[in-house]
């Protein structure tokens, strides 16, 4: 009997049904005509036999097309048409997984996933793509590339128009619709709707940063940060303002750029009403209502509610000094204080006193 791993849509037509069976007629038959050891002179050879399909073959096979599921697990409502396909559900109520890696201790429930992981070892790509003859280990990752050809776009969101060639990635839009935030720190308990937002969040407890700039050997905890510093050396400023002679090498910047022109101001504090042009001014003013400070420093454990502030904190432990006077030598581990400092050089007093009438340049 054939092991049917998924089952086939019940609206295939009495024709289709016995095309596909021809066709699974022929699959038994080759299955059958495997190559075999001969004892005598050690040649491979064919083993040849005719193969009649049985009656309960044919009605194993018809019953994924016409619907019927006499195979019922007994731990939850599901059935299934074939007994094959009962077993292998089995194993996810018992844990059992018989099929196991010779190269590693992983083990798996189903043959083809053992299969699968296998090529993870041997680095074998089978299945070839017909348009940029790209390789691939899977047929399901060979199936998605194939997308990228053909434009196709399966996978409809139901609350918009919003179309995706994965399903995973139609699960990833969909959080933005429910809100679903399933991926959790387990350093703050901060809550994220993608996996690899909180991987990149981590780094932050963490202070990993994998990605090097092969200019300055610079690390970066993402690699967007590494492609926006590395336009720092080549100067290259790709987004420039329709308003005014302005470009930024980050899209981020010219959109709030954008805002000094338009003055919008899109996100409001749902605790006092107040308006803020960034994202993230927003959630820097909430934490001076919930107190929050989400970000500790790993050398002495105490906590920032804003990671520029951690940064800046840092800086007293390693001794980096990054703002250099140009009238000086004097350098400094925050902006501010640089600015404060070149007053001494420049005589700006920029503040008016609210106690007399002088100008103060702190």
């Amino acid at each position: 009997m054939m092991n049917r791993s998924s089952e086939a849509d019940d609206t295939h037509c009495s024709m289709a049904v016995n095309a596909d069976i021809d066709m699974m007629v022929k699959e038994e038959i080759e299955v059958y005509d495997e190559p075999v050891l001969n004892q005598e002179c050690e040649v491979s050879v064919k083993q040849e036999r005719e193969y009649i399909p049985s009656n309960s073959f044919l009605t194993s096979y018809q019953r994924t097309y016409i619907g019927e599921k006499q195979y019922q697990c007994n731990q939850c409502d599901k059935a299934f048409s074939l007994k094959d396909n009962l077993i292998t559900h089995n194993r996810t109520h018992t844990g059992d997984n018989p099929y196991k890696c010779k190269q590693c201790d992983e083990a798996f429930s189903r043959k083809c996933d053992l299969i699968k992981h296998q090529r993870t070892h041997t680095r074998e790509k089978p299945y070839q793509c017909n348009q940029c003859n790209k390789f691939f280990s899977h047929t399901s990752t060979l199936v998605t590339h194939q997308r990228k050809h053909t434009g196709e776009k399966p996978y409809q969101c139901n609350q918009c128009n919003n179309a995706f060639s994965q399903k995973g990635h139609l699960r990833r839009h969909q959080r933005t619709h429910t809100g679903e935030k399933p991926y959790q720190c387990n350093q703050c308990n901060k809550f994220f709707s993608q996996s690899s937002d909180l991987i990149r969040h981590q780094r932050i407890h963490t202070g990993e940063k994998p990605y090097q700039c092969n200019q300055c050997n610079k690390f970066f905890s993402l690699t967007s940060t590494l492609i926006i510093h590395q336009r720092r050396h080549d100067g290259e400023k790709p987004y420039q303002c329709n308003q005014c002679d302005k470009a930024f090498s980050h899209k981020g910047d010219l959109i709030k750029h954008w805002r000094t022109h338009t003055g919008e101001k899109p996100y409001q504090c749902n605790e006092c009403n107040k308006f803020f042009s960034q994202s993230n001014e927003l959630i820097n003013h909430q934490r001076t209502h919930t107190g929050e400070k989400p970000y500790q420093c790993n050398q002495c454990h105490k906590f920032f509610s804003q990671t520029s502030s951690l940064i800046i904190h840092q800086r007293r432990h390693t001794g980096e000094k990054p703002y250099q006077c140009n009238h000086c030598d004097d350098a400094f581990s925050c902006k501010s204080n640089l600015i404060k400092h070149q007053r001494t050089h420049t005589g700006k007093k920029p503040y008016h006193s609210n106690q007399c009438d002088r100008l103060i340049s702190d």
